[in-house]
Protein backbone atom coordinates (compact mmCIF):
# COMPACT_ATOMS: atom_id res chain seq x y z
CA UNK A 1 0.00 0.00 0.00
CA UNK A 2 2.68 2.45 1.01
CA UNK A 3 4.74 1.69 -2.60
CA UNK A 4 1.68 2.66 -4.48
CA UNK A 5 1.44 6.01 -2.46
CA UNK A 6 5.09 6.39 -3.16
CA UNK A 7 4.60 6.01 -6.71
CA UNK A 8 2.22 8.59 -6.87
CA UNK A 9 4.01 10.99 -4.75
CA UNK A 10 6.73 10.55 -7.12
CA UNK A 11 4.72 11.15 -10.40
CA UNK A 12 3.30 14.08 -8.64
CA UNK A 13 6.50 15.72 -7.75
CA UNK A 14 7.88 15.53 -11.37
CA UNK A 15 5.88 17.08 -12.55
CA UNK A 16 6.41 20.12 -10.34
CA UNK A 17 9.77 20.26 -11.46
CA UNK A 18 10.64 23.79 -12.47
CA UNK A 19 11.76 24.20 -15.76
CA UNK A 20 13.27 26.86 -18.33
CA UNK A 21 10.75 28.97 -20.41
CA UNK A 22 10.16 28.66 -24.00
CA UNK A 23 12.18 31.02 -25.63
CA UNK A 24 10.08 33.84 -26.75
CA UNK A 25 10.20 37.24 -28.78
CA UNK A 26 9.05 40.94 -27.42
CA UNK A 27 6.60 43.14 -30.24
CA UNK A 28 9.98 44.79 -31.29
CA UNK A 29 13.50 44.61 -29.99
CA UNK A 30 14.11 45.74 -26.60
CA UNK A 31 17.34 46.52 -24.89
CA UNK A 32 18.68 45.15 -21.46
CA UNK A 33 17.97 48.52 -19.80
CA UNK A 34 14.08 48.30 -20.74
CA UNK A 35 13.66 44.69 -19.75
CA UNK A 36 15.26 45.44 -16.23
CA UNK A 37 12.96 48.47 -16.00
CA UNK A 38 9.89 46.37 -17.40
CA UNK A 39 11.11 43.33 -14.44
CA UNK A 40 11.26 46.38 -11.64
CA UNK A 41 7.69 48.16 -12.24
CA UNK A 42 6.05 44.27 -12.60
CA UNK A 43 8.03 43.59 -9.28
CA UNK A 44 7.18 47.14 -7.74
CA UNK A 45 3.54 46.62 -8.30
CA UNK A 46 2.89 42.89 -8.20
CA UNK A 47 1.96 42.60 -4.77
CA UNK A 48 -1.07 44.95 -5.74
CA UNK A 49 -2.85 41.89 -7.76
CA UNK A 50 -3.44 40.01 -4.61
CA UNK A 51 -1.68 37.15 -2.79
CA UNK A 52 0.58 37.76 -0.06
CA UNK A 53 4.35 40.08 -0.14
CA UNK A 54 6.24 37.22 1.20
CA UNK A 55 5.36 34.68 -1.84
CA UNK A 56 5.60 37.60 -4.30
CA UNK A 57 8.88 38.00 -2.56
CA UNK A 58 10.10 34.45 -3.14
CA UNK A 59 8.75 34.43 -6.99
CA UNK A 60 11.25 37.05 -7.60
CA UNK A 61 13.99 35.29 -5.89
CA UNK A 62 13.03 32.11 -7.72
CA UNK A 63 13.07 33.84 -10.73
CA UNK A 64 16.84 35.48 -9.97
CA UNK A 65 18.18 31.83 -8.87
CA UNK A 66 19.51 29.09 -11.18
CA UNK A 67 16.86 26.01 -11.51
CA UNK A 68 18.01 24.00 -8.65
CA UNK A 69 18.14 27.19 -6.30
CA UNK A 70 14.37 27.99 -7.47
CA UNK A 71 13.09 24.79 -6.73
CA UNK A 72 14.03 25.05 -3.30
CA UNK A 73 12.74 28.60 -2.62
CA UNK A 74 9.69 27.91 -4.05
CA UNK A 75 9.23 24.67 -2.44
CA UNK A 76 9.89 25.80 0.70
CA UNK A 77 7.70 29.21 0.07
CA UNK A 78 4.58 26.48 -0.33
CA UNK A 79 4.30 27.37 -3.60
CA UNK A 80 2.09 25.36 -5.93
CA UNK A 81 3.52 25.41 -9.35
CA UNK A 82 0.51 24.78 -11.95
CA UNK A 83 3.02 25.55 -15.33
CA UNK A 84 6.41 24.33 -14.80
CA UNK A 85 8.34 27.66 -15.87
CA UNK A 86 6.64 29.53 -13.12
CA UNK A 87 4.02 31.56 -15.28
CA UNK A 88 1.26 30.24 -13.16
CA UNK A 89 1.27 29.32 -9.92
CA UNK A 90 -1.01 29.21 -6.08
CA UNK A 91 0.49 29.61 -2.92
CA UNK A 92 -1.47 27.21 -0.05
CA UNK A 93 -4.79 29.54 0.45
CA UNK A 94 -5.02 29.01 -3.30
CA UNK A 95 -4.26 32.87 -4.29
CA UNK A 96 -3.34 33.21 -8.25
CA UNK A 97 0.20 34.60 -9.07
CA UNK A 98 0.87 34.98 -12.80
CA UNK A 99 4.14 35.69 -14.20
CA UNK A 100 4.67 37.73 -17.25
CA UNK A 101 7.48 35.80 -19.61
CA UNK A 102 9.85 38.54 -19.38
CA UNK A 103 10.47 38.15 -15.76
CA UNK A 104 11.33 34.88 -15.97
CA UNK A 105 13.95 34.76 -19.32
CA UNK A 106 15.42 37.33 -21.99
CA UNK A 107 13.32 37.59 -25.36
CA UNK A 108 15.18 36.59 -28.28
CA UNK A 109 15.06 40.17 -30.28
CA UNK A 110 17.62 41.33 -27.30
CA UNK A 111 19.41 44.12 -28.81
CA UNK A 112 22.57 45.74 -26.97
CA UNK A 113 22.42 49.36 -24.96
CA UNK A 114 23.52 51.85 -27.00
Amino acid sequence: MGCSGSSRAKANDSAKKIRKPKPWKHTEPITRTQLMQMRDEFWDTAPHYGGRKEIWDALRAATEADLTLAQAIVDSAGVIIQSADLTICYDERGAKYELPKYVLSEPTNLIRDS
